[in-house]
């Protein structure tokens, strides 16, 4: 469940004697001057998994994608007694440990920094909030669930329904577990996953690519706080019968940026930190199941009038981590049935995906916070399971109950990776925008749920038909029809043709989709000579699941005729007429002859002449008269330099 709490960027007056009592302060920078890296050279502070997010997408290497400079941390240390904790390059900040009130005088007065903010105390005095981070109910019983569906490649277990909510079966069977995709968890701490069951896929293949704890500067994130482990479990479970997580083959960064302890606007600091770092690695999304509004200290505390997207600091972190390309899905709070009531931030970044909480019968969590933001925005974006979640037990890893948006944020960050695994190609904000038409409420989203619980098949086909294109022609009878679709072995397209004197669609050609999920090319040509004349209607359909059949797109030519194979011997065809691209002259003879084709315009001068020779049989002579402008032109054949027919051509 989630933490009920939150942070803003503080602007306090600056005053020695009123901030004696704290300890970590936010040094922000006027700017990144005398920078010893440039955006020339990425490679020196982005990895290459960063760097070809960036170029994929198209997101270009801005300033503040530069380290903070590294003089003016040495300016920092050389002040006093100080510690450099951690730093933000994108809002241009330090967070810095000090009790010397020098040292900080001497830091206010550098030409290079724009303020200097207090925003934790020296001494953690225990948090006036209890339960910050949720209820897992260790007495909730386990009873043996099997998945519905015998078929299915996970037997799902205890976890078959939050998984099946959102048709994930259905990326499990076509092969989308989350594999290739790198996902950073920011929480409290993960307590036990280096022992417990659920985990032991994730361990045995090395999916845990690393973990930091921003709170205590180490790397150990095992001792500390269990919530982070039970969203963990909700995605990466693999005890099949059991448990099984939605992305249980994702691989996975653990980072704690959480102090359980207390509650202040350090926290939002160390998310910030957090999420950049998982940027520099190349992670593609983020599952963050915290969230801040009230502090231990009131002074801190935020506004809803705050949540607007762009004020606190971990709102404005999270916008600038979708702007670099990965994907954060966000809880939205737990404060329906409090006096707060409102979601809480990050959730209200511009362009996070913040959930909220159903039951696995999609009943609304009475818990789960209202939108929107501040500044209008539908909050939360989307739902999922959050009451009556299954989790992993924090002793025996055995499926639990627990509750809150925190989990219901990790199960459908689980969902996105297996859906942005399938389609790379496409952007983070075009993920998101997928899973919201396919939602419940996509039509009608509400201030509860938002645009609802996302359907991952119809988010598939949504994106299927996105990247599909087309294109049909005809030329002389000849219709040449091609077309480009993902696809792979298990699915099947089906076009259809209805000629001008049908009235339905009947089967033309059937196709396999390719043996991997791919882009893949499809080409057909259709001989149309021996129908009458008039439009002739194509359709493509197709079909990637026993239950699931949808049409691509469809296209229409026109068939004006006539048709090489229906000239007569000795003839001449000019057609087609009015032109608007090319004219052809179909030559049908008997013995082989020169021929010489005219075009005339209409003051009688010569605009376009060819020659050549024509074997016996027939042969299609093309003009381009696409090149020409609107008007009347006179074609003139000669054969054997002998003047055979003239016709009177309109140009379109």
């Amino acid at each position: 469940m989630l933490k009920m709490l939150s942070v803003l960027t503080i602007c306090l007056a600056f005053s020695y004697g009123a901030e004696a009592q704290f300890s970590r302060y936010i040094i922000k920078f006027k700017n990144k001057g005398n920078n010893p890296f440039t955006i020339s050279n990425p490679a020196q502070y982005l990895s290459q998994r960063s760097i070809q997010r960036r170029t994929r997408y198209n997101i270009a290497i801005d300033s503040t994608d530069l380290p903070v400079t590294p003089r003016y941390l040495d300016s920092l240390r050389a002040a006093g007694n100080v510690s450099i904790l951690n730093s933000s390059k994108w809002l241009n900040q330090v967070l810095i440990k000090t009790s010397d009130a020098a040292a900080l005088a001497k830091i206010n007065s550098y030409s290079f920094v724009l303020s200097t903010t207090a925003i934790a105390p020296i001494v953690q005095t225990g948090p006036v909030f209890k339960n910050k981070l949720g209820i897992v109910d260790p007495d909730s019983k386990f009873t043996p669930e099997v998945s519905d569906n015998l078929n299915d490649h996970y037997n799902y277990g205890r976890s078959n329904g939050q998984v099946k909510i959102h048709k994930g079966e259905f990326l499990h069977n076509h092969g989308f577990r989350g594999e290739g995709m790198h996902m950073a968890v920011l929480d409290a701490g993960f307590l036990n996953y280096l022992t417990l069951r659920p985990f032991d896929s994730i361990r045995l293949n090395n999916q845990i690519l690393g973990t930091w704890d921003f709170v205590a500067n180490e790397a150990s994130v095992n001792e500390d706080d269990k919530h982070g482990m039970h969203c963990l479990s909700t995605i990466a479970a693999n005890v099949p019968g059991v448990f099984i997580g939605t992305s249980p083959k994702t691989s996975f960064y653990l980072y704690r940026t959480e102090d359980v302890a207390s509650e202040y606007p350090v926290e939002e600091q160390n998310w910030a930190a957090g999420i950049e770092r998982a940027d520099s690695l190349g992670v593609d999304i983020c599952s963050t199941s915290l969230g801040y509004f009230q502090f231990d200290n009131p002074m801190f505390n935020y506004t809803y009038s705050d949540l607007n997207g762009n004020t606190t600091i971990s709102a404005r972190a999270a916008d600038f981590a979708a702007k670099k390309g990965m994907l954060m899905v966000i809880a939205n709070g737990n404060e329906g049935n409090n006096s707060w009531h409102f979601l809480i931030t990050p959730a209200d970044g511009d362009s996070v995906m913040a959930v909220g909480a159903v039951d696995t019968l999609g009943n609304v969590a009475s818990f789960t916070s209202y939108g929107p933001s501040s500044d209008g925005q539908v909050k939360p974006n989307v739902a999922s399971v959050g009451l009556n979640t299954v989790v992993a037990n924090t002793t025996t890893g055995a499926p639990i109950f627990g509750n809150g948006t925190s989990f219901a944020c990790p199960n459908i960050a689980g969902i996105t990776s297996c859906l942005w695994q399938a389609f790379p190609e496409v952007n983070n904000m075009g993920i998101i925008n997928a899973l919201q038409v396919s939602a419940s409420k996509a039509t009608a989203p509400d201030d509860r749920i938002g645009y609802g619980i996302p359907d991952a098949k119809k988010a598939f086909v949504f994106l299927l038909k996105k990247l599909y294109t087309q294109q049909a022609s005809i030329n002389l009878c000849q219709v040449q029809f091609q077309f480009s679709v993902k696809s792979d072995s298990t699915m099947t397209i089906v076009v259809e043709r209805k000629l001008s004197t049908e009235n339905k669609f009947s089967t033309f050609l059937t196709n396999q989709g390719g043996r991997a999920f791919q882009q893949n090319q499809f080409s057909f040509p259709d001989d149309l000579s021996l129908f009458p004349d008039g439009p002739v209607s194509y359709r493509i359909s197709m079909n990637i699941g026993s239950d699931t059949t949808f049409f691509l797109d469809s296209a229409t030519v026109n068939k004006t005729g006539p048709c090489p194979n229906n000239v007569a011997a000795n003839d001449i065809v000019i057609a087609p007429n009015p032109v608007t691209d090319n004219l052809n002259i179909i030559l049908s003879r008997l013995t082989a002859v020169k021929y010489e084709i005219r075009i005339h315009n209409s003051a009688g001068q010569i605009v376009y002449k060819i020659n050549g020779m024509q074997q016996a049989g027939i042969g299609t002579v093309k003009i381009p008269m696409g090149r020409f402008s609107k008007g009347m032109y006179y074609t003139t054949v000669l054969i054997d330099n002998k003047k055979t027919v003239t016709k009177e051509i309109l140009k379109l």
